[in-house]
């Protein structure tokens, strides 16, 4: 590799840099451009494709209902059958990475390593390489020695998770609307999220463009800032005239702009304050839905009417503090760690 046929090229700076460099450089801003458009790529199909993932997601939901429905009566025998299809699935991955494995052995450009290879967007080139295979092979070996240990020492743990998830179908049968419940969550969890980030846009769009005056030589007004618009009519082009009025920073002199920082933190906190609050209370519905039924001596008889909005109200009316409370201590913790993943960011 050489720059005018030379190993040594000149930095612009008076130095001398080595060729290699500019390589490593060069690689680095390639992976920030297949990046982009890799995402770009993504966004794309999402439009494109929209209503096939919506049709998806409905067959998802009516698969699941399905699903739960079939629990209440085949608990054990449907647990039993996915274990063993998980396990039969995990042994046909680990014959299939092992005989691409095989396959790819003496093909041209197979044993490159994935560190040589570097970030691609085009994901099948991966799969021509050997260690990708390998990876997979060994990923999945794991797996399986994982499933299996499990499900020896835990077997009759097994057995008392079936008869929970009989009893757990059961209660979701005369719980119905505890399966739209999820989406009331979700929907304020969502305006959280956007009054959190609308916030910080507004925060971090409120900086002002800040001038001062600059000058070679003395100057009473060097460092004061200016306005562009009135600086050669001011008097300090008259006592210094040679002064210009450039841009220095963009941020503000303030104590608004001074602290903005500080809002941003604080409009961080209020976010995990809320959107803990908003998790708690949807869990602390679900719970009492079901404490309904689990209390209730003839079922459903003496469940109420609607199980799940008299749990919302008990909530909202009896639990609303603890709530607050308990989501408070979450959202000082969770600060406090992201506080501390940025400082270790930030000093590495």
């Amino acid at each position: 590799i050489m720059v005018g046929n030379e190993t040594t090229y000149d930095d612009g700076h008076g130095g001398r840099r080595n060729v290699t460099e500019l390589l490593e450089g060069a690689k680095k801003a390639n992976v920030v451009l297949e990046t982009r458009q890799l995402a770009m790529k993504i966004f794309e199909d999402y439009t494109v494709s929209w209503y096939w993932i919506i049709i998806g997601l409905v067959i998802a939901m009516v698969a699941s209902l399905i699903f739960i429905v079939l629990l209440r009566f085949l608990a054990g025998i449907m647990v039993w059958v996915m274990i063993v299809m998980v396990i039969l699935v995990l042994g046909y991955g680990i014959f299939h990475c092992y005989m691409e494995y095989a396959k790819l052995k003496g093909e041209a450009g197979s044993d490159m390593s994935l560190t040589d290879l570097g970030f691609q967007t085009d994901l099948r080139v991966y799969l021509h390489l050997r260690q990708t295979w390998l990876a997979f092979l060994i990923i999945l070996c794991v797996l399986e020695l994982v499933i299996v240990l499990l499900l020896i020492f835990l077997r009759k743990r097994i057995l008392i998770a079936i008869a929970l998830i009989k009893e757990a179908s059961r209660a979701i049968g005369h719980v119905m609307s505890s399966l739209l419940f999820p989406l009331c969550t979700f929907f304020l969890l969502c305006l959280c999220i956007a009054y959190w980030a609308s916030t910080a846009v507004f925060l971090s769009t409120s900086n002002e463009a800040v001038y001062k005056v600059f000058n070679e030589s003395a100057c009473p007004f060097s460092g004061q800032t200016c306005k562009p618009e009135t600086f050669n009519t001011s008097n300090v082009t008259k006592l210094c005239p040679d002064a210009q009025c450039l841009f220095a920073f963009y941020g503000g002199e303030t104590a608004y702009h001074k602290y903005l920082i500080v809002l941003q933190f604080f409009n961080v906190f209020m976010f995990f304050w809320l959107a803990n609050f908003v998790i708690a209370l949807g869990q602390v519905t679900l719970a009492g839905a079901f404490a309904s039924y689990y209390w209730a001596f003839k079922k459903p008889d003496d469940m109420p009417a609607f199980p799940l909005f008299s749990a919302f109200g008990r909530a909202l009316r009896y639990h609303t503090g603890s709530l607050a409370f308990g989501s408070l201590v979450l959202a000082i913790v969770q600060v406090i760690r992201v506080t501390l993943e940025y400082l270790d960011h930030r000093l590495k």
